[in-house]
């Protein structure tokens, strides 16, 4: 599967570049970053850290917009993921450069050199892809499926008590892609949340002996004190961007992703950013809902954790 990765290279969007990286069953072809996490232009630098640290040097990365597309200025999270966006590990700057083109036009220039070839895969807000969308209105039909890391349809927000972080960001952009007509599998909150990292599976990769686990180690070692502090009773984490990427291309397959309809709350409210999933058929086995074409995640089996972290204990320069 060729892959694009639209991200906000924090710590999980770098655990989830990697994951992509080790896999037989994708080859990203490229990345486009935004703000979120960090600033687009401190996500392109950490996705070139990152490519490097893999020995994946040569995979084009775009830095796309600072702003969301009503041209709001995000608050952006190093309390979350560090100062330098990957828990303050401070890899060296990167050798390689930051593309020419911008993150946008960088998906649609992949998107129109392999059509119907490549998988989207989009864990930070979707302004980039809303503005690809506009620029190409052919993109849903050059893309024919898209994997979103956000929203929340039947839990609380952590952005707010109704919104993810991703949706919130740019609730417009979200809007516009998720309506699109592509095949879209939304990775909400809901299983996100359940799919937990632990201080057991950081320890096994700090004595991995190889250089992606250690570098997994240290940046969650930061993330955990976030969640423990505003989430769970013990230092852990969610696997939010690792277990969308892991959907995305097969590996992780949902115990239940119902097609169903999806809107997001585009109001100034208390709801803004919520994503309402229309789950009324849960009673009912979910039947058909006409013209839907967005498979909301779920349930997954719970042992992504386990899985990713065994991904990058046995990590040999590359591809297992």
């Amino acid at each position: 599967m060729k892959v694009i990765l639209d991200c906000d290279t924090g710590v999980d969007d770098a655990m989830a570049l990697l994951y992509l990286l080790s896999s037989d069953k994708a080859q990203v072809i490229g990345v486009s970053t935004v703000f979120g996490n960090i600033s687009a232009a401190m996500a392109a630098v950490n996705s070139l850290r990152v490519l490097e640290l893999a020995g994946a040097e040569g995979i084009p990365v775009a830095q796309g917009t600072e702003v969301t597309i009503r041209g709001d200025i995000p608050v952006l999270a190093p309390h979350v993921h560090g100062a330098d966006g990957l828990g303050s590990s401070n890899l060296p700057h990167p050798r390689g450069v930051i593309a020419t083109e911008t993150g946008p036009e960088l998906i649609v220039r992949l998107a129109r050199e392999n059509p119907g070839e490549v998988h989207l895969i989009a864990t930070g807000p979707l302004s980039n892809v809303a503005i690809a969308l506009g620029i190409e209105p052919r993109l849903p039909e050059l893309i024919p499926s898209i994997t979103v890391m956000g929203g929340a349809a039947e839990v609380p927000g952590n952005q707010s008590a109704a919104a993810e972080a991703n949706i919130l960001h740019d609730p417009e952009a979200a809007q516009a892609v998720l309506s699109a007509p592509w095949n879209v599998t939304l990775v909400p909150l809901d299983v996100t949340m359940r799919e937990i990292l632990t201080e057991d599976h950081r320890k096994r990769l700090e004595i991995a002996g190889n250089p992606v686990a250690s570098f997994v180690s240290r940046i969650t070692d930061f993330y955990f004190d976030f969640f423990h502090s505003v989430s769970f009773d013990e230092r852990c984490s969610p696997c939010h961007d690792a277990l969308a990427a892991a959907i995305a291309i097969g590996d992780v397959v949902p115990l239940s992703a119902p097609v169903i309809h999806v809107e997001v709350d585009c109001n100034d409210g208390p709801a803004r950013g919520a994503t309402i999933c229309d789950t009324r058929g849960r009673y009912q086995g979910f039947p058909e809902q006409e013209g839907a074409h967005c498979a909301v995640v779920l349930e997954t089996s719970g042992d992504f954790a386990d899985r990713i972290t065994q991904r990058f204990v046995e990590w040999v320069g590359g591809r297992l």
